[in-house]
C-alpha cells in the first residue's frame, strides 16, 4: 500500500476532500469536507460538526472512502476506510478544534460552529487514481557482462539538510542579541532571509495575562505595533488561550464554509443574536497563517504569526522545526525580558572612569523641531500628542513620568530598574515586560511623534532625548 505519510500534502486542505458513505439499506451519501487529518502511518481523522447523515450511516455501516487531492501536483487519492473509533479529547481532538475554533472566531460562530468528535478511520488501501498520468522514467539497460557500478541507495550521500543551518543561524543571532528590541529584529530578519516567511509579527503577553499586543512585525505596509489581541480571539488568540500551534492552508476556504454555517443559522433561527465577523489582522489576502505559541516552562509569554497570500506555504513538517525555532524565541525573550541588570562591562567601565557617562552620538533629529502637545487622560492612562492618540495603559505611564521628570529637572538619563521600582507605574512584581513595553513605546513614538525619542544606552539604561518643545497637560477624563 502507498505509505500515507508520503501523500501528506493531500491533507492541507488546499483542495476539498470528499467523503463517500453507504446506509445499512444501500443509499450512498456525499459530503465535501475541508479537512482530513493525518493521525499516524495507519490512521485518519475526518471532523464531526454537522455530519448527521454520515454519522449515521458510519454507525450503520462503518465502512467509507474519501478522496483527496495533491495541491501540488493535482493527482488523486482515493482512500478506502474502516470506522474505528469518535474522539472527543486528546491531541488528535484539540488539534482538530483548535483550527475550527478559530475559524468560528473570525465568523462570529464561537460555541455554534465547533467540533462534536474527530471520528478516526483505518486506511485499508489507497489507490492512486491518477497514476497512469506518470508515465515511469525510461532506465539505462546495461551491456552483458559490465556489472552495475551504480551505488546502493544506503551509500547515496545524504540529502543536505538546509534547514539545520538556518536553524543554526537564527539561534547564533538569538544568542548574541544584547537586548529584547535587538532579538526581535533578528528573528524578523531571519524569518524573512532564511525561511523565505516575508510577513511575521510577534506578539508579547501583557501585564493583564488576558491579552497580546504586537511588539514587533515585518513585511507589512503599517507594522501594527501596539494592536491588541483578546485571548481566544480570532487564530492568534485562540493560540493564546490553548497554547497549541496551529497551520491554516486555504483560509478562505474555511472561512467561506464557517460563513456559510452561520448564513444557515440566521435563516433557520431569525434574530439569533451572533457576534459580528472579526477581521483578519495583517494581511487581507493571505490564505496561509502558521501561529506558534511562546512557551517557558509551560508559561505563554507571546506568540509567533506567520502568513503568506501561497494555500500551501506551510507544510506539516514546518509546525515541528518552527516549534523548535518558536521555543528558542521564547527562551531568548525570557532572557532578556527578566534581566534589569546593567551590562557589566559598560557598568565597570563607567566606574573607573568616575561614573562619567560615555559619549555617544546624538541620534537624528528633525530639521525643524516644533511645539508638542502632550495630554495625559489619568481614568485610563492614555497619551494624545497633538490631538491623536499615541499610547496608553503601562507604556502610557511610563511616557508621562519620563517627559514629566525630563521638563521639571532635565534628565535624560534612566534605567529599568527605577521604573521597576516606582509604585506609580503598577508594574507586576514579577515578569512586567518593561522591556518590551519600552520597545512598544519607541515605536510609537518613532510612528507619531519622531520628535521624542527613548535610545538605548545599554542594557537596562536608556536616555529621553526630545527636539523642540513640549507642553504637558494632566486631565481627568476625556
Amino acid at each position: 500500500m502507498i505509505p500515507l505519510e508520503s501523500i501528506s500534502r493531500c491533507f492541507e486542505g488546499v483542495v476539498p476532500a470528499t467523503l463517500s458513505t453507504c446506509s445499512a439499506d444501500g443509499i450512498p451519501n456525499i459530503s465535501n469536507i475541508s479537512h482530513v487529518q493525518y493521525v499516524d502511518a495507519r490512521h485518519v481523522a475526518v471532523s464531526r460538526q454537522f455530519f448527521n447523515k454520515t454519522t449515521r450511516n458510519i454507525l450503520e455501516n462503518p465502512q467509507a472512502s474519501v478522496t483527496v487531492w495533491d495541491p501540488v501536483t493535482f493527482e488523486l487519492y482515493i482512500l478506502t476506510l474502516r470506522y474505528d473509533r469518535s474522539e472527543t479529547s486528546g491531541p488528535t481532538f484539540e488539534h482538530m478544534a483548535t483550527r475550527i475554533e478559530a475559524i468560528a472566531s473570525h465568523t462570529g460562530m464561537t460555541g455554534i460552529f465547533r467540533l462534536l468528535a474527530a471520528d478516526v478511520f483505518e486506511v485499508v488501501s489507497i489507490y492512486h487514481l491518477t497514476a497512469h498520468l506518470n508515465p515511469p522514467e525510461a532506465s539505462d539497460e546495461l551491456e552483458p557482462g559490465v556489472p552495475d557500478m551504480s551505488p546502493e541507495p544506503a551509500a547515496l550521500p545524504p540529502a543536505q539538510r538546509e534547514e539545520l543551518w538556518v536553524l543554526q543561524r537564527i539561534s547564533s543571532r538569538m544568542n548574541q542579541a544584547p537586548e529584547l528590541e535587538a532579538l526581535l529584529h533578528e528573528v524578523l530578519n531571519s524569518l524573512n532571509e532564511d525561511f523565505g516567511f516575508t510577513h511575521a509579527k510577534v506578539l508579547l503577553v501583557d501585564e493583564t495575562g488576558r491579552r497580546l499586543f504586537t511588539v514587533a512585525s515585518r513585511g507589512y505596509e503599517e507594522s501594527g505595533v501596539g494592536s491588541e489581541v483578546v485571548f481566544g480571539e480570532g487564530l492568534i488568540g485562540t493560540v493564546a488561550r490553548d497554547r497549541r500551534i496551529l497551520r491554516v492552508n486555504q483560509m478562505e476556504s474555511g472561512l467561506r464554509y464557517g460563513r456559510a454555517v452561520r448564513a444557515a443559522v440566521v435563516s433557520a433561527a431569525a434574530g439569533t443574536p451572533l457576534r459580528p465577523e472579526i477581521p483578519l489582522p495583517g494581511l487581507v489576502d493571505a490564505q496561509s497563517h502558521l501561529v506558534l505559541p511562546l512557551l517557558v516552562r509551560g508559561r505563554l509569554v507571546g506568540v509567533l504569526a506567520l502568513e503568506s497570500r501561497n494555500p500551501a506555504a506551510f507544510a506539516t513538517w514546518h509546525e515541528a522545526f518552527m516549534g523548535i525555532v518558536a521555543d528558542q524565541v521564547a527562551t531568548g525573550i525570557e532572557r532578556l525580558a527578566v534581566s534589569d541588570a546593567e551590562d557589566p562591562v559598560a557598568a565597570g567601565r563607567r566606574a573607573r572612569a568616575g561614573a562619567k557617562e560615555e559619549p555617544v552620538a546624538p541620534s537624528p533629529s528633525p530639521s525643524s523641531p516644533r511645539r508638542r502637545d502632550f495630554v495625559f487622560y489619568q481614568n485610563d492612562d492614555c497619551v494624545f500628542v497633538d490631538g491623536e492618540y499615541l499610547i496608553r495603559n503601562v507604556p502610557g505611564r511610563i511616557l508621562w513620568k519620563l517627559l514629566k521628570a525630563h521638563q521639571e529637572t532635565g534628565r535624560s538619563e534612566f534605567t529599568n530598574r527605577e521604573l521597576r521600582l516606582d509604585p506609580g507605574l503598577g508594574l507586576p512584581s514579577l515578569r512586567d515586560n518593561l522591556e518590551s513595553r519600552l520597545i512598544l513605546l519607541r515605536q510609537r513614538l518613532a510612528q507619531k511623534c519622531p520628535d521624542v525619542r527613548l535610545p538605548s544606552r545599554g542594557r537596562g539604561r536608556f536616555a529621553v532625548e526630545i527636539d523642540g518643545e513640549l507642553a504637558l497637560t494632566e486631565r481627568a477624563s476625556a
